[in-house]
C-alpha cells in the first residue's frame, strides 16, 4: 500500500491499493528520475472522496445507458420509417394486404431494410463513445452509414428486380435519415444538460509539466463540449505548481512514476498526458503498460493548435505512428459546393423574406429620417473591397458623430462598440438585438461578395492594423454569420475573435457550416452580445 498526503492543513490520505491478484502487473518504468517521493502539492483543497461522490454517473457508468437509449431510439425511427413506407404503398388496405403475396413480400423487404439499416449504424460505429455528443462526427457517421446501406440495398433490389422497393428509397430513406439526425440532436441536448449539471462526464487526471497541465485543464474547462471532469493532476516532482492557478482546485500529486497508481485510486476514466513529459515516448509507453487492466484510457494532448479532427490522420509505419496534418485548401471542389449552397439558400431566403424586407424598410422610414438601407465599404476575399448592405439602425448623421464617441468605446480594442450607443435609433436597437439589420447581406451572398458562413467582414481601417498572420482571415469570403456570431459576438475579445476566425478559415466544412447556421438561429432567438 502506498499513501499520498492530502490537503494543506489536514493529515487525510488516499490509500492506493496495488492491483488485485490476477490483473496485469505494472511494467517497471525505464526512467525513475531519482527518488521520486509521492506527495501532493500543498495547495490541494478538494478531497477525492467528495469528487467521486459528486460524479457517480460519470465515464463508463453513464456511457452504457446513453448508448442503449440511442439504440432504442434508432430502432424506433427506422421502424416508423419502414412502416410508413408500407402503409404508403398499400394505403387503406395495408392491414389486410399483409396476408397477400404482394403484402408479405413487401413486408419481408421492409424487415430486410430495417435490419440492414440498424446493422449499418452499428458497423459504422455511430454510437462510439469517442464521437457521441462531440462535434459533427456523430452526424457524419449516421449519414455515411445510411447512404452506404441504401446504396448496397439498391444493388440487391436491382439484382432481384424488386420494383416495389422504390417506396423505401422515396419515403423510408429521407424520413428515417432526417429522423435519425433529429433524434441524435435531441439526445445531444439532453446530454449537454446533464453535463452542465455535473453528470455524464468522464473523470480524468492530467499529467505532465505543471505549465502544460494547467494549459490543458484550462482548455477543457473552456470547452462546452469537452465532456471531461478533471479530478486530479500529476506533475513532476521538481516542477512545483504555481500558486493561485487552476491546479489549486483538485488533488495534485508530485511524482510521475506513480501516475498509474494514482489513476486507479481516483477511479478515473482517462489519463491525459499534457505536452512532453520527461522521459518522452519511453515514459508514455511504460504508462500504457501500467494502465493495462485498469478502466482508464490513455489520452495524449498534442501541441497542435487550431487543427480540426478531420484534418488529422494517423499512419503507422513499422511501429512509428505518423501524424498527418492536411494543409488547408482555399479553392477546389469543396469551395464550389460551398458557393452552390450559398446561391441556393440565399436566393431562396431572399424570395421568401421579401415581405419581411418591405415591412422593415417601411418601419425604418417611419421611425427616423434617412434611407432604409445602409451601405459601407468592407474588405472581402483577397483584400477585394465591396459594399456591404444592412438595414439602417442608426440616425442618418451617425458617421460624423463617431469621432466624439471613440473615447467611450467598449469594444475589444480594435473595433468601436458601445452598449448604449446614442446614435442607434429606437427601432435600430430591436433590429440589432435579433440581427435583423444583417438580412440585406443575403444579397451580398447571392452576388458572391460574401458567404453564408465565414469570418466577420472587416473594415479597411481594421485590416490596416492586422499582424501578418491575421491576414489569413482574408483567404476566404467573409460570412453573414460565423463562429464569432455563435460564440459571444461583441462580448469577444480581439484575440478570441481572431482565433475563432482563423480556426474557421483552416478547418471549415459544409457540415460545419450547416451546424453554425443552425446555432445562429438559436443565438438570434436568444441573443447574447448583440448591441
Amino acid at each position: 500500500m502506498v499513501e499520498f498526503a492530502l490537503s494543506r492543513s489536514r493529515s487525510r490520505r488516499i490509500a492506493l491499493q496495488h492491483p488485485p491478484h490476477g490483473s496485469h502487473p505494472a511494467a517497471p518504468p525505464r526512467r525513475r528520475g531519482g527518488s521520486e517521493q509521492a506527495q501532493t502539492h500543498p495547495n490541494t483543497q478538494v478531497h477525492p472522496e467528495t469528487q467521486h461522490a459528486s460524479t457517480a454517473s460519470s465515464g463508463a457508468r453513464w456511457a452504457g445507458g446513453y448508448r442503449a437509449r440511442l439504440r432504442i431510439t434508432d430502432a424506433a425511427v427506422i421502424a416508423v420509417a419502414v412502416v410508413a413506407a408500407y402503409f404508403s404503398r398499400f394505403g387503406s388496405e395495408a392491414l389486410g394486404s399483409i396476408a397477400t403475396p404482394a403484402g408479405s413480400r413487401f413486408a419481408f423487404m421492409a424487415l430486410i431494410v430495417a435490419l440492414a439499416w440498424s446493422a449499418g449504424l452499428g458497423a459504422f460505429r455511430t454510437r462510439d463513445l469517442r464521437i457521441i455528443g462531440v462535434g459533427a462526427g456523430e452526424y457524419k457517421r449516421v449519414a455515411h452509414a445510411s447512404t452506404t446501406t441504401f446504396g448496397l440495398l439498391a444493388i440487391v433490389f436491382l439484382v432481384f428486380q424488386a420494383d416495389t422497393a422504390r417506396w423505401f428509397f422515396v419515403l423510408a430513406f429521407p424520413a428515417g435519415f432526417f429522423g435519425l439526425l433529429l433524434s441524435r440532436w435531441l439526445w445531444r441536448q439532453w446530454l449537454f444538460a446533464q453535463q452542465r449539471a455535473g453528470h455524464a462526464l468522464s473523470r480524468v487526471i492530467v499529467i505532465g509539466k505543471s505549465s502544460d497541465v494547467a494549459c490543458v485543464v484550462a482548455q477543457i474547462r473552456a470547452s462546452s463540449g469537452a465532456a471531461y471532469s478533471v479530478v486530479g493532476a500529476v506533475i513532476e516532482e521538481e516542477d512545483p505548481a504555481p500558486a493561485g492557478g487552476v491546479l489549486e482546485e483538485f488533488v495534485v500529486l508530485a511524482g510521475m512514476s506513480r501516475a498509474a497508481e494514482f489513476a486507479r485510486a481516483m477511479a478515473v476514466d482517462g489519463v491525459v498526458v499534457a505536452g512532453h513529459p520527461s522521459g518522452g515516448s519511453d515514459y508514455i509507453h511504460d504508462l500504457a503498460w501500467q494502465l493495462e487492466g485498469a478502466t482508464a484510457d490513455l489520452i495524449l494532448a498534442t501541441s497542435l493548435a487550431n487543427v480540426a479532427g478531420p484534418r488529422i490522420h494517423f499512419r503507422p509505419v513499422e511501429g512509428l505512428p505518423l501524424l498527418h496534418v492536411e494543409i488547408p485548401q482555399f479553392d477546389g471542389a469543396k469551395h464550389v459546393a460551398k458557393r452552390a449552397m450559398d446561391i441556393v439558400i440565399a436566393g431562396t431566403a431572399l424570395v421568401f423574406l421579401s415581405p419581411v424586407f418591405a415591412v422593415i424598410a417601411l418601419l425604418i422610414r417611419l421611425d427616423s429620417d434617412g434611407p432604409s438601407f445602409f451601405a459601407q465599404e468592407r474588405v472581402g476575399r483577397g483584400g477585394q473591397l465591396f459594399r456591404i448592405l444592412k438595414f439602417r439602425s442608426m440616425n442618418a448623421s451617425a458617421p460624423t458623430q463617431l469621432g466624439d464617441l471613440v473615447a467611450k468605446s467598449e469594444g475589444n480594442g480594435v473595433l468601436f462598440k458601445m452598449k448604449n450607443d446614442p446614435r442607434v435609433t429606437r427601432l435600430g436597437r430591436t433590429l440589432r438585438k435579433y440581427s435583423l439589420d444583417e438580412l440585406p447581406q443575403l444579397w451580398n451572398v447571392l452576388m458572391g461578395d460574401m458567404s453564408l458562413v465565414g469570418p466577420r467582414p472587416p473594415l479597411a481601417s481594421e485590416v490596416s492594423t492586422y499582424e501578418d498572420h491575421v491576414h489569413r482571415r482574408l483567404y476566404i469570403k467573409p460570412g453573414l454569420t460565423g463562429m464569432w456570431q455563435v460564440n459571444g459576438r461583441s462580448n469577444l475579445s480581439w484575440e478570441d475573435s481572431v482565433r475563432l476566425d482563423l480556426y474557421y478559415v483552416e478547418n471549415w466544412s459544409l457540415m460545419g457550416d450547416l451546424i453554425i447556421l443552425w446555432r445562429t438561429v438559436k443565438v438570434v432567438a436568444a441573443p447574447v452580445g448583440a448591441y
